[in-house]
Order: structure tokens, then C-alpha cells, then sequence
């Protein structure tokens, strides 16, 4: 099992207080929630672990936010969304999720992986992650989504895209860290929670501050579930001060008021 989906008891507690919110009594539900890739390692271990501590079942389907986004204006059912808040509060503006239900989970910035067992090349100041750039042969990043569009800019303002265009690797957000563990792409720049619990790739880290941008993601309640009161009480989970002790380890800054 891996370590991020052990049950931490801090989150125990959590649990037996929204079991008590619901009566205690309530029966077990299925809950779907639709996610944007970025968040995906947090949502897969905060879901288990609310599935343990309270009986209900959770159905997660991932894609980049604009995919989801679409998904839910086109009527797509779901439970709970967890997308990036300007993307949230757009489908919220829409009555398309309850407002009174949103909560920021965390923030995340870029980070950068190879295949496992690779050279490791420096990326910690703002020269050495330009030249690692400029001398491998392939970079993978989201080609739609926050983070990829923010790399492609990163790029031009570094003053290499000329040079990077041969080398750049647009890919799916599903597949985008998984074909540096397949060999098929020298390295990975993407939101860096994406690169946790993928075998096959080594974290280089984050990229330098003076390159960075922090990507938000947050939390909500559909406006047309039928399980109102477990979706709450999803969202009320992973929005808790104990689930930082499941975040942090995955490189999310939690949220706090």
C-alpha cells in the first residue's frame, strides 16, 4: 500500500465528526467526483481514506480542468468537482456548483522529474534549469491545462523557445509524467503533486522561485447531486486542517485561513 493512503489518525477524528453531522446512522452512498489532474495523488488518498472512515463509496474520473469544466456545463452528473479555483468559481457563477460549499484545498507549483535512475541535472537556480533545459532532448508537459500553458510561457520568457520548440512534448494530462517512466521523454515539467506516486520517474524538485507560479485547487459540491449531505461532508474531509498531514508529504501546501 502505498504510505499516502494509510489512514492518519488526525483524519480519523475528522471522520467521526462528519459521521455525527450525517446522524451517524446514514446509509452508505456512491459519490462521483470529477478532478483536474493536478490534485490527483491528494484526491486518490483523501477519497480512500473518507471510503474507510465512512462507508461510502467514492468514483473518481481525472482529466485536465477544461475537460472537466466541459463535462459539467454539458450536464455530465457527478457529486463533487475539485478544479482550480478561477475554473471553480466560473462553473459556480453558472449555478452549476453550490457556492456556500466551496473550499480551497491547497497550492502546488511546477516541478520537474526524470526516468528513475537517470543523471540527475541541477535545477536549482534559474541558469542551471535553463541549461538542463537546453541540453536534454525532450520535455513533457500538459499540453492543455494551467500548468502546461504556464510553461510554454516560462519558456519564451527565458529567451529559449526557438531553441526548445524542436525538443518540446506536448502531452495528455493523464500520460504526461508516465512517458519519462517509459523512456520515451528525457524529463517533465508539471504541477509538482502530479509527479508523486508514479514508479518509474525520480522528483528533481521544484523550479526555481524566481520561475515559479502557484497553482490553487479547490473543492465543491454539485448543485444537482442527490447525495447532498455525503458531498458535503466529502469536501468538509479534504478541506480539513488534519489532511495536511496527508498533503504535505506530496509536495501540497494546504490551505489555511
Amino acid at each position: 500500500m502505498h504510505p499516502i493512503l494509510k489512514i492518519k489518525r488526525p483524519l480519523l477524528g475528522v471522520a467521526f465528526g462528519l459521521l455525527l453531522l450525517l446522524g451517524g446512522t446514514a446509509q452508505a452512498v456512491e459519490l462521483k467526483v470529477l478532478s483536474g489532474n493536478g490534485s490527483r495523488p491528494a484526491v486518490i488518498a483523501l477519497c480512500a481514506q473518507f471510503e474507510r472512515a465512512t462507508g461510502h463509496k467514492v468514483v473518481v474520473e481525472f482529466a485536465v480542468n477544461p475537460t472537466v469544466k466541459k463535462k459539467i456545463e454539458s450536464g455530465e452528473t457527478f457529486d463533487v468537482t475539485v478544479l482550480n479555483p478561477p475554473v471553480l468559481d466560473a462553473l459556480i457563477q453558472q449555478g452549476l456548483v453550490v457556492g456556500d460549499t466551496r473550499a480551497v484545498i491547497g497550492r502546488i507549483g511546477l516541478g520537474a522529474a526524470i526516468r528513475a535512475g537517470a543523471p540527475r541535472p541541477d535545477i536549482s537556480t534559474t541558469e542551471a534549469f535553463k541549461r538542463t533545459l537546453l541540453n536534454v532532448k525532450s520535455v513533457a508537459y500538459p499540453g492543455d491545462g494551467a500548468s502546461g500553458k504556464y510553461f510554454v510561457s516560462l519558456i519564451d520568457r527565458m529567451g529559449i523557445a526557438s531553441k526548445m520548440k524542436s525538443k518540446m512534448r506536448p502531452m495528455s494530462g493523464e500520460y504526461n509524467v508516465e512517458v519519462v517512466a517509459d523512456g520515451g521523454v528525457d524529463m517533465v515539467v508539471v504541477v509538482a503533486s502530479r509527479i508523486y506516486g508514479v514508479p518509474g520517474v525520480d522528483m528533481l524538485g521544484l523550479i526555481p522561485n524566481e520561475l515559479q507560479t502557484w497553482i490553487g485547487f479547490a473543492t465543491a459540491v454539485s448543485a444537482r447531486s442527490q447525495q447532498a449531505d455525503a458531498a458535503r461532508a466529502l469536501v468538509k474531509f479534504m478541506t480539513a486542517p488534519a489532511a495536511a498531514a496527508v498533503l504535505r508529504p506530496i509536495g501540497i501546501e494546504p490551505f489555511v485561513e
